[in-house]
């Protein structure tokens, strides 16, 4: 397979960048999209140039690192995969891939396609940790009584990787799919009522800090998550935020 790769190519943060053209050959339709990108490297660092920056670490689905926007898309044209995920055999012999990092005001580009997403991970930590009374005799948590709906449901929304694809799709750069799923899977489980109030206020309020747009109800997000992260989960986090204003 023969192909013509238009990359975006960004030296630092305060670079201005530019897409690059390459050419690459003899690639199998077997090959990962990442080995693919393997290879380019090898080809360019052969020629003593400086490799494409990528974000990556298990290569399995599970991390969220691998995130690239290829021909217009979160993760590429296949559906409820990651970009590691993803296999040459879905582009064809000749084909032009464009592939950029993920653009959001919230995700500034460190290194070509590599993106800081730290941003994320502030929101995370402003949801707070669960409290669990350890003294007397503490009840065992698979004692607690939890229906399988819920479990079900809170399971779901905590398989979100937190790879900001939702982000790159929504032409708002809402991140309301990922909080969602965050504030979800605590809000489900009893285990997480104590801090319920103070979890989502909190959370909300540092995406707003942090410059992420609102949700307009698109459902692209949805359609681009690779783990399939329902929009249930932004219903449920807008319920539990007007919960939490009118209790406050």
């Amino acid at each position: 397979m023969n192909l013509t790769l238009k990359i975006w190519r960004q030296k630092n943060a305060s670079d201005k960048g530019k897409m690059v053209d390459y050419k690459i050959s003899d690639i199998s339709e077997h090959m990962s999209f990442l080995e693919m990108m393997d290879v380019l490297n090898e080809q360019i660092i052969n020629l003593g140039d400086e490799p494409v920056a990528f974000d990556h670490d298990c290569r399995e689905g599970i991390c969220g690192m691998c995130s690239m926007y290829i021909n217009g898309e979160a993760h590429g044209p296949d559906r409820g995969v990651t970009t590691c995920q993803l296999h040459m055999r879905s582009f064809k012999d000749g084909d032009t891939i464009t592939i950029e990092p993920f653009r959001a005001a919230a995700f500034p580009v460190i290194k070509d396609l590599v993106v800081d997403r730290s941003s994320f991970e502030r929101i995370q930590q402003s949801g707070g940790y669960i409290s669990v009374n350890t003294s007397g005799n503490t009840q065992d948590a698979n004692a607690i009584p939890i229906s399988k709906e819920a479990a079900d449901k809170a399971m779901d929304a905590a398989t979100c990787i937190g790879c900001g694809a939702c982000v790159a799709t929504c032409k708002n750069s809402s991140a309301m799919l990922f909080v969602g799923a965050k504030v979800s899977q605590y809000a489900l489980l009893p285990q997480g009522q104590v801090e319920a109030t103070d979890r989502v206020l909190n959370m909300v309020a540092q995406m707003d800090a942090e410059g992420f747009g609102n949700c307009t109800n698109t459902g692209a997000c949805e359609v681009e998550c690779p783990k399939g992260i329902s929009l249930e989960n932004i219903a449920r986090m807008n319920t539990e935020f007007l919960k939490a204003s009118l209790k406050g």
